[in-house]
């Protein structure tokens, strides 16, 4: 079990006087796939930023445990892995270069069997020494998935997962999803009927304005 709880209370984001979503409660304990639905603008980047402690709330507030001990916001990387169309990795680097260095920067061991087992799940294996800037849309978004899953996180976090994936992209991605929620906790953001049809429970946040 992965023993993990992620809970929002009453959380409010504001711009300057426009609301994005107000007292908004959630909890998500343990395994499963959670969505998040909305239009365009709606606020499903904001949120999602606001879960993964990328930006703060103006009001209420996120809380992340294990095992019941409160993880610090310092220490938040090491148990999520986020896909988003705004993640950027290094055009001049090739595929593998970039996940050496993430490992690095996160002070985590590169384990190069796992990759390689990443590489081979996205078909990007006989890719791995080319540079990024060689890659297609669709196979730099199989590389954010790489590099969200490359340390076996708690918490996965997908924003518009399938942006710039063909059928076949989609369909791989909608298999990986389900395999990793017997282990994690996944989060969906889309407004896509398809990505959403696999979560457990969706958020509106039309509902929240």
């Amino acid at each position: 079990m992965n023993n993990y709880h992620l809970s929002g209370e009453n959380i409010t984001k504001t711009f300057r006087r426009r609301i994005v979503f107000k007292e908004l409660d959630f909890s998500f304990s343990n395994i499963g796939i959670w969505g998040i639905a909305g239009s365009n603008g709606s606020g499903k980047s904001t949120l999602v930023k606001i879960i993964a402690g990328i930006i703060s709330p103006t009001k209420g507030k996120i809380n992340h445990s294990i095992e019941g001990k409160k993880i610090i916001s310092e220490s938040l990387h090491d148990f999520i892995g986020f896909v988003s169309p705004y993640l950027i990795l290094y055009d001049e680097f090739s595929a593998e270069e970039n996940l050496i260095y993430f490992a690095k920067i996160r002070g985590i061991n590169y384990n190069k069997e796992k990759i390689d087992l990443l590489f081979n799940e996205f078909l990007l294996y006989d890719r791995r020494n080319d540079l990024l800037k060689g890659y297609s849309s669709g196979m730099k978004q199989r590389m954010k998935f790489i590099f969200a899953l490359m340390h076996s996180p708690k918490v996965i976090i997908l924003d518009e997962p399938t942006s710039n994936l063909d059928a076949a992209g989609k369909e791989s991605v909608y298999k990986l999803i389900k395999e990793q929620s017997t282990d994690s906790i996944i989060i969906v953001a889309s407004n896509e009927e398809n990505d959403l049809s696999l979560c457990q429970e969706i958020i509106k946040l039309e509902k929240y304005k």
